[in-house]
């Protein structure tokens, strides 16, 4: 489980799968992109950073690899 601290000053145990991700973005001031938009269904994307490239991989076991 995931402590996400509220609005109202409190933590409250939310699962991972229900995650307010108004709230973290709040908190966080960071811009959130979920993994399976990026992989769109894939367990593998290349990505162009600057002129090198990089490979994010979806393992097996759901955990997310980034490999240069």
């Amino acid at each position: 489980m995931t402590m996400i601290e509220s609005n109202k000053g409190h933590q409250a145990p939310k699962p991972e799968t229900e995650l307010d991700l108004d709230d973290i973005m709040l908190q966080q001031g960071q811009r959130i992109v979920r993994s399976k938009e990026l992989l769109q269904g894939e367990r593998e994307l290349i990505i162009l950073h600057g002129s090198q490239l990089y490979r994010l991989m979806e393992t097996k076991n759901g955990k997310l690899i980034l490999q240069k």
